[in-house]
């Protein structure tokens, strides 16, 4: 069989592997560099995240603030990102005619809220630039001989000086690294949301509050947004705490408890006290009707209901064990898991290169020259938000540079 040479192959035609060839490319034209992907089309999870929005990056421009979003490579992205940050996507992003706008929450998308403006951007950029894409490329073994990678895919051979592995969370490849002395982190699932069958939830799909969650057991906690759904909880409070927790949770075959505090920072005694003045000013009204707290009154409902009271009761008749009841309802709920869910297409995996083999100035592995990470192949992973993304512009800018550099 022939082989097909080239001075740069990327595997894998995702965010990290197109950004890394168009930065060569535009860094240096009359490089051949080719993206081998195995698939029929490419850019795929680029076109349905965000909800086909594409949530490019985040709104926080400093790297000391920027890693504290990442589970895993905190330590590892500083560097990095002190390199190419939020700001500098925004900057790449404008350069190639696409506007991105900051919404309330920091996440940042195209002004169209067409992930297809970013697929199309990627591709007319690699076409201008000169990197071949060639599709329906299934990596099937890769050797390297003094001077050059070889790469035999299902129905091709191709030779290259240097090669960008950026295929994503594909245990297959992450299998030719091991082979070739990498470590491999066992891949658990990030980002998922939590199966709860509880009488309290039961009928309050689409209720949504701000709350703080913990792991029974685990120093595990996180907050924000909490979404009832028809399965359980989702929500960004419930994501972040699942990222954190990605392999503590997978240890414990996601059976835990989760303690619920409907009212964020407020404590159990603290709350009890605000209980018993509403109690004092609202003594002739009824328990049930109208939430006091910054919260829906269908949730309230139901968590003065698990508390023992009945919906006509009046404050002035409830006694003290069912007001010390209700404030744990309020501020220490706890629920029983019994499994998760992944949260939309946003399937995100903790594990991957083992961090400490590769060198996070320039993404080359330490174990072998001339090969380069980007994206999710390696252990990293960040909470939704557009982090992951970030990762994978900020790893193939890096690796773009090195690579570029030894022309």
């Amino acid at each position: 069989m022939n082989s097909r040479k080239f001075d740069v192959i990327v595997a894998g035609g995702g965010a990290a592997g197109f950004f890394t060839a168009i930065n060569i490319t535009e860094a240096k034209p009359g490089v051949k560099v080719a993206i081998l992907e195995r698939g029929k089309e490419v850019l795929g999870k680029v076109r349905i995240s965000g909800g086909g929005r594409c949530n490019v990056t985040h709104a926080c421009f400093v790297p000391d603030d920027l890693v504290k979003y990442y589970p895993r490579g905190e330590k590892e992205l500083k560097g990095p990102f002190n390199h190419f940050c939020s700001g500098d996507t925004i900057e790449w992003f404008a350069k190639h005619d696409v506007e991105l706008k900051i919404e309330e929450d920091g996440r940042i998308f195209p002004v169209t809220d067409n992930s297809q403006t970013i697929v199309n951007c990627f591709i007319k950029a690699a076409k201008k630039s000169g990197v071949e894409v060639i599709m329906g490329q299934s990596l099937q073994n890769i050797t390297r001989t003094t001077n050059a990678w070889e790469i035999n895919t299902s129905g091709e051979k191709y030779v290259a000086a240097h090669l960008v592995m950026a295929t994503g969370s594909n245990p297959k490849v992450w299998e030719m690294l091991r082979e070739m002395g990498h470590s491999i982190v066992p891949p658990v699932p990030s980002l998922f949301t939590f199966n709860i069958k509880d009488s309290r939830i039961q009928n309050l799909m689409g209720v949504s509050a701000m709350a703080s969650v913990k792991v029974k057991g685990l120093k595990l906690e996180a907050s924000g947004p909490l979404l009832i759904t028809h399965w359980g909880m989702s929500g960004p409070g419930i994501l972040r705490l699942s990222a954190w927790g990605a392999r503590e949770l997978a240890a414990k075959n996601y059976q835990f408890t989760l303690l619920v505090n409907w009212l964020n920072e407020t404590d159990t005694d603290d709350c009890l006290e605000q209980l018993k003045q509403i109690k004092q000013e609202q003594a002739k009204k009824q328990v049930g009707k109208k939430s006091p707290f910054d919260f829906p009154n269908r949730l309230w409902e139901s968590l003065v209901a698990a508390s023992g009271i009945s919906a006509d009761m009046r404050w002035a008749d409830v006694n003290a064990n069912q007001l010390q009841s209700l404030a744990l309802q309020l501020t220490n709920a706890e629920f029983s898991v019994n499994g998760k869910s992944t949260f939309k297409e946003e399937f995100v995996t903790a594990g991957g290169i083992e961090l400490k083999e590769v060198n996070f100035k320039t993404m080359e592995s330490k174990i072998v020259s001339n090969l380069y990470f980007a994206g999710e192949i390696l252990n990293i992973d960040a909470i939704t938000g557009g982090f992951n993304f970030q990762n994978a512009w900020t790893g193939g800018f890096l690796a773009a540079e090195a690579i570029v550099g030894k022309f």
